[in-house]
């Protein structure tokens, strides 16, 4: 079952303690319970479960894998560098992976490869469905989350939003993101409309930032993605946890966007 997103919980909507704790229902419905309820699920789903119904076949090392799994969210997948954290072979995590897709605990976000000339990122980041969910599986429900992993929180949580929109409404648009080996990354892109031969992509772009303020600096990979070979026009957004909405600056605080 999916976490709850902002339009679903309305006024009772609180940013802080989503990327803190995720959203799953049970965690909203008892905000104060988030430790026990996200603690039994670690323990109950993730491991037990699986393990009774025989997609699993030895808890130690599935354990061992969900640890490092859980604090690679939001990140580039590197599968040769999770087997080796996890002390778990190539093949093993390439299945535990496939269950964990399967089961719908975990969505790959692939790159978007639109074919320019620079050479583009081709691993996938990592995105659980919950970021509380990814938190039990760290081991972390009793350390204080720090700025970057409520970063990734946030990109999880606008994720969230993202994948549910998309699926509500059937558009059944792929969500990318986009990173160059020289580090211009975008968070989200999402092709409106494909490139063919006498015109290019139609993109909405998205970027996140876990910041009170907005820098303008920020808005220049979206930008230049935009205006690359390639693509025909695009929206911009800057996705910020600042109070303000700034139309301005491309960006919009995150409780007044509308995907």
């Amino acid at each position: 079952m999916e976490g709850f997103v902002a339009s679903e919980l309305g006024a009772a909507f609180n940013l802080d303690h989503a990327l803190e704790w995720g959203s799953l229902p049970l965690v909203q419905a008892e905000p104060g319970a988030s430790v026990d309820i996200l603690s039994a699920y670690g323990a109950t789903y993730l491991k037990e479960e699986l393990l009774a119904e025989g997609l699993i076949r030895k808890a130690p090392p599935f354990a061992r894998f969900l640890e490092v799994a859980g604090n690679l969210n939001g990140q580039m997948l590197n599968v040769a560098s999770l087997s080796r954290d996890a002390a778990v072979s190539r093949t093993t995590v390439d299945t535990y992976l496939s269950i964990m897709v399967d089961t719908l605990l975990v969505h790959m976000l692939p790159p978007w490869r639109p074919g320019f000339k620079v050479r583009e990122v081709a691993m996938p980041k990592l995105f659980w469905f919950d970021s509380g969910v990814a938190r039990a599986a760290a081991g972390l429900l009793h350390e204080k989350p720090d700025r970057t992993w409520l970063g990734f929180a946030l990109e999880t949580l606008v994720f969230q939003e993202l994948r549910v929109h998309n699926e509500a409404t059937r558009k059944g648009r792929p969500i990318r993101y986009y990173r160059t080996p020289a580090g211009v990354e975008v968070d989200f892109v999402i092709e409106t409309s494909a490139r063919r031969q006498t015109k290019g992509a139609e993109l909405t772009a998205i970027e996140v930032k876990l910041a009170s303020k907005w820098d303008t600096a920020w808005n220049k990979p979206l930008e230049e993605l935009v205006r690359s070979k390639g693509v025909h026009s695009g929206r911009l957004f800057g996705v910020y946890t600042g109070e303000r909405p700034l139309s301005s600056a491309l960006c919009r605080c995150f409780r007044s966007i509308h995907f």
